[in-house]
């Protein structure tokens, strides 16, 4: 497992659930893109700076259960709870993969999916 990775992703998700969008984006290549797959793609540091901004209510509390990095990729899958479209809070399960270029984030493709209740602790 590539380590370096593995602690970007770590540091990606901590500053994601404290709304710390600098933190983030300073991990990120200047061509970055998300896709929120189902959604849209956002690329570019300013666009997706913006688009962070615009967000309503608090950052998504959420845990990571695993991460996996290698070959320039890093999965981290988890469960979340985050505002759903009508204000309510809901639980999601997400998987997201990084692509890296050297050691910053090239690309994130975040798969979410809304559940009926939180997963039970390991």
């Amino acid at each position: 497992m590539n380590t370096a990775y593995k602690r970007i992703v770590e540091q990606a998700n901590k500053a994601f659930a404290k709304g710390d969008t600098e933190g983030f984006l300073k991990l990120c290549a200047d061509d970055v893109a998300w896709t929120m797959v189902g959604d849209r793609t956002v690329k570019g540091k300013e666009a997706i700076r913006q688009w962070m901004s615009s967000m309503s209510g608090e950052p998504p509390t959420f845990t990571v259960d695993h991460i996996v990095a290698a070959d320039g990729l890093a999965f981290a899958e988890g469960h979340m709870t985050m505002q759903d479209e009508d204000g309510h809070e809901s639980p999601y399960a997400y998987c997201d993969v990084y692509r890296f270029r050297g050691d910053q984030i090239a690309e994130l493709k975040a798969f979410v999916i809304k559940t009926e209740q939180q997963p039970a602790p390991a």
